[in-house]
């Protein structure tokens, strides 16, 4: 694995990272690029939504399922675009949300990095993807190093909201055990936001507002959302 593992999440991911699967995932993913194929997000981006989100300071978790896989979109952070890329359909329709839930003006851009650098920690299961294949490294082994980053979270004392946004999201909250055990934490979940699901219970389900005051009745602090 040629990532840099952010210092906060080493305890966590270092294990994992060490196993025969783990090097199996690093030997692949060069194999594929070696061959030719275009891997998104580059590397020294697939880890960013650590290094943006320090384990100490994460307040709320947004589940992603893999990056998105246009030129120019995935840079390390689930559901996010880099600034001047076109909006993708599942955030246009988390914007929308965010407009009725609290008000605020839909963003022109689509990069979330002012959410991850507030401890919005926006984790995909898998963390690459092949040019133009949605879902193509699934199953390749990123599930033991994502499925860390959440036990990680979940394992820690200071209360934390988890939003599992779609049945993968769910999915994936229910293989970490210390999730369940953790009572501390708040659990939202609803369909996806993508165009496909959002008309089936993620509009309407006010996550944002919810986050805050769950945070705010904790002693952590309300998020900006604001874009």
């Amino acid at each position: 694995m040629s990532e840099t593992i952010p210092e906060t999440w080493r305890p966590a991911l270092e294990p994992v990272l060490s196993t025969p699967e783990a090097r199996k995932l690093g030997g692949w993913l060069k194999a594929e690029e070696a061959a030719g194929k275009q891997v998104y997000p580059p590397r020294g981006t697939r880890l960013a939504a650590l290094a943006l989100t320090p384990l100490p300071e994460v307040r709320c978790v947004i589940l992603g399922q893999d990056p998105y896989h246009g030129p120019g979109q995935a840079h390390g952070l689930a559901f996010s675009v880099q600034a001047g890329v076109r909006v993708p359909p599942s955030l246009v329709n988390i914007y929308k949300e965010l407009e009725a839930d609290l008000g605020l003006p839909r963003a022109a851009t689509g990069d979330l990095t002012p959410w991850a650098r507030q401890g919005v920690l926006l984790l995909n299961n898998t963390l690459t993807v092949e040019a133009g294949l949605a879902g193509s490294h699934a199953g390749r082994g990123w599930d033991a190093v994502t499925d860390a980053c959440v036990a990680a979270v979940a394992e820690r004392e200071k209360p934390v909201v988890f939003i599992l946004w779609g049945s993968h999201a769910k999915k994936k909250a229910s293989r970490v055990p210390a999730l369940a055990r953790n009572s501390a934490h708040l659990i939202l979940a609803s369909a996806h936001p993508s165009p496909l699901s959002a008309h089936n219970g993620f509009f309407g389900s006010r996550p944002f507002s919810q986050t805050n005051a769950f945070l705010e009745a904790n002693g952590r602090g309300a998020i900006d959302w604001r874009l």
